[in-house]
């Protein structure tokens, strides 16, 4: 895909997905136009690897909006009554981290955002392999949301539609990884905890996924 020197609203949480989505559209010569969102989370930290990788990116602008969320909960990340689970993934279930909505929120932001400074691309960081089964991260979402974008706004109905781009979304986190470092991120600048502490608690289903994928790069490229 050819990026040079279109304009990209990347949705950036400042974890690593969303991170390796702006290091590929910045290599390939985007310009890339941050969007974060303090939505009520229970803690800062990926807002502020948000703004240190928007930095290190040399991003055109970060945008932080503030959208509280957890006016009504309905997620541990945002319900302090509510705790994130730290026993381990269970693929049946979509777990209490869920934020009802906050893709579909997040996303209609950004597009609004896309088509006030024409921008060609929406950018966004989901996954639907190695992941904690979302129902906003699967491909049938961001495809049918795709359409409803076509409809929704200006850009669309004169046949000149954003695209929203998600570059990761058949891959598995290795792999994920494994861009990171090909499109020089540093993935250390990146938090993808749910826990806010001064280190990340190795615990919860995001540090799992994560954690578990940098030991089978290790072993991978540590046997090349």
């Amino acid at each position: 895909m050819n990026l040079n020197n279109q304009s990209m609203v990347v949705l950036s949480s400042g974890g690593l997905d969303s991170s390796t989505v702006a290091a590929i559209a910045k290599k390939f010569g985007a310009k890339i136009y941050g969007l974060s969102f303090d939505y009520g989370q229970k803690h800062k930290k990926e807002l502020e690897a948000a703004k240190k990788i928007a930095k290190n990116f040399s991003f055109e602008d970060l945008k932080i909006i503030k959208l509280d969320l957890s006016l009504w909960g309905g997620s541990s990340l945002t319900d302090p009554k509510q705790e994130i689970p730290k026993t381990g993934l269970n693929k049946n279930l979509i777990p209490n981290t869920y934020v009802p909505g906050r893709n579909t929120i997040f996303i209609s932001v950004a597009l609004s955002y896309a088509e006030a400074i024409n921008a060609e691309f929406v950018g966004l960081g989901v996954n639907a392999l190695d992941y904690s089964g979302y129902p906003d991260c699967r491909p049938d979402y961001i495809q049918q949301f795709q359409e409803l974008a076509n409809l929704s706004n200006k850009r669309g109905r004169e046949n000149n539609p954003i695209k929203i781009w998600t570059p990761l979304i058949d891959l598995n986190k290795e792999e994920i990884i494994q861009l990171a470092f090909d499109n020089c991120l540093n993935i250390e600048d990146t938090w993808s905890c749910y826990s806010g502490g001064l280190e990340p608690c190795k615990k919860c289903d995001s540090c799992r996924i994560r954690e578990s994928a940098i030991n089978k790069w290790r072993k991978r490229n540590i046997n090349k």
